[in-house]
C-alpha cells in the first residue's frame, strides 16, 4: 500500500467548488468519500498529533504487523508505552483489521447480553470514537485537550484546507466540531479494504482456490464443531464456512485469564482489571472480568494473546482452554508451571467453556486452521514467527 505524503495536496476543480448549492451526484458524493478517507490515511499516520510528536495511531496499529503494536518497550508488545517514553498501559492493543464490522455498543434484550463497541470493554460505540480516545490518554498520546489537537491540524495547510472541503469552511469555529471531523474521517480509512481484505488461505478455501491439508481440514471441523460447544460458539457469527466471517459474535465473556504479573510489575497497576464494568454505561457488576471476543483474523501473527498479552504462543492459547475439560491439561506449557488463577474468577462463563476434551494432534490441528485466517499480505509473518 502506498501512503500519503504530507505536504502539498492539489485540490481538483470538484473539491474546490465542493461548498456550492448544486445537488452533489454520485460521483461527487464518491469522491468525498475518497478523499475522507484520504486524510484519515495521513491523520493515521501522524504523529504530530501526540504531545511529544512521538506517536500515532500506526504506533500502536502497525499495519506491517497485523494493525498491532509490535514493538517490546520492555514488555514484549503486552502492552502499549506512550509518547512520553514512559508510561506503560494496561491492556494489549488490539488488531485494527476488521474492526469496522464490530456493532455498535448495544444490550441485547434477547441474549441478556451485551454486543460490540470498541475497545476490549466497548466502551467507544464506533470506529470514530475510539480513534478519538488514544490522543486524549495522558498515559498514550498524551495531549492535554481537543483544542490542543485541533490546534495541531491547524499547523498543517492539507489539514486545513481538507477538513473546510470536506467539513465546510466554518469547521474550525467549534473545537468539538474538528476534533469529531479529525476522528470522523480516520473511521472512514478504517473502514477501507486495506483493514480487512477477506484473502486469506481460508477464504481462498471458500472460493475453491485453496486445498486444506489433513491437519488444517481437522482443524476445520473441530473449530465448527457442533458436539457440545466449540470454538465456533463464541467465534463465529454467520455460520459455518460463510463468507465474510469476522470470527467473533462480538458478546463479552470472561474465560479466567491470569493477571499478568510481568506486565504490572512494569507499569505499577496494583487494582483488578474490571473489563466489562469498566465501560461507564455498565453498573451490572456481574458484567465484571468480561471482555469482548476478539476477532481470529490474523491470530496467528498478531501475540501475545488475551486482553493483557499473558500468554506468548497461539498454541498455549488452546491448550488454556482445553484445561476446563482436560483433567490432564494442568501445566501452562510456557511457564512450566500449574495455571495461575483467573484475576477475576466468580464471573466466569463456564456453560461457554465446556466442551469436549482435545488431545494433542487436535490442538495442532486448531492452531494450523487458525493460521488459515492469515491475510495474504501476512502470510510471510507466519515463517518469521516459527
Amino acid at each position: 500500500m502506498k501512503y500519503l505524503k504530507f505536504g502539498t495536496f492539489i485540490l481538483s476543480a470538484f473539491l474546490l467548488n465542493a461548498c456550492s448549492n448544486t445537488t452533489p451526484t454520485k460521483e461527487d458524493l464518491a469522491k468525498k468519500i475518497k478523499m475522507k478517507e484520504q486524510l484519515g490515511q495521513a491523520l493515521f499516520f501522524d504523529k504530530n498529533l501526540s504531545k511529544n510528536r512521538t506517536q500515532a495511531c500506526a504506533t500502536c496499529h502497525n499495519p506491517q504487523k497485523g494493525f498491532t503494536d509490535d514493538r517490546n518497550n520492555g514488555v514484549n508488545s503486552m502492552a502499549s508505552m506512550g509518547d512520553n517514553g514512559k508510561s506503560i498501559g494496561d491492556r494489549q492493543a488490539p488488531t485494527a483489521t476488521y474492526a469496522m464490522f464490530s456493532p455498535k455498543f448495544h444490550y441485547d434484550k434477547k441474549k441478556k447480553k451485551y454486543i460490540g463497541g470498541q475497545f476490549w470493554d466497548g466502551r467507544e460505540a464506533t470506529l470514530a470514537g475510539q480513534a478519538g480516545g488514544p490522543p486524549l490518554n495522558p498515559i498514550e498520546m498524551g495531549m492535554p485537550d481537543k483544542k490542543s489537537v485541533v490546534d495541531r491540524l491547524k499547523e498543517n495547510e492539507y489539514y486545513i484546507n481538507t477538513l473546510k472541503t470536506i467539513y465546510g469552511d466554518n469547521i474550525f469555529n467549534s473545537v468539538d466540531k474538528a476534533y469529531w471531523a479529525m476522528t470522523d474521517s480516520i473511521e472512514k480509512f478504517e473502514m477501507t479494504k486495506e483493514f480487512a481484505p477477506f484473502d486469506s488461505k481460508y477464504d481462498r478455501f471458500l472460493e475453491g482456490k485453496y486445498d486444506l491439508t489433513p491437519l488444517e481440514d481437522l482443524g476445520r471441523s473441530l473449530f465448527f464443531s457442533n458436539n457440545n460447544n466449540s470454538c465456533a460458539t463464541c467465534h463465529v457469527l454467520k455460520g459455518e464456512d460463510k463468507k465474510g466471517e469476522t470470527f467473533t459474535n462480538y458478546e463479552y465473556h470472561n474465560i479466567g485469564v491470569p493477571e499478568n504479573k510481568n506486565l504490572r510489575a512494569k507499569n505499577g497497576v496494583k487494582i483488578h482489571d474490571d473489563g466489562l464494568l469498566a465501560n461507564p454505561e455498565v453498573t451490572d457488576k456481574s458484567k465484571r472480568g468480561k471482555y469482548k471476543v476478539p476477532t481470529l483474523r490474523n491470530v496467528a501473527v498478531t501475540a501475545p494473546y488475551m486482553h493483557n498479552g499473558v500468554f506468548k504462543d497461539l498454541r498455549t492459547v488452546v491448550e488454556f482452554y482445553d484445561k476446563y475439560n482436560n483433567k490432564d491439561r494442568k501445566i501452562n506449557p510456557e511457564t512450566k508451571k500449574p495455571w495461575e488463577e483467573p484475576e477475576v474468577k466468580d464471573t466466569i462463563s463456564l456453560d461457554e467453556l465446556k466442551a469436549k476434551k482435545q488431545n494433542d494432534r487436535k490442538i495442532d490441528a486448531l492452531v494450523a486452521f487458525l493460521k488459515l485466517l492469515t491475510d495474504k499480505r501476512y502470510e510471510h509473518l507466519l515463517e518469521e514467527n516459527k
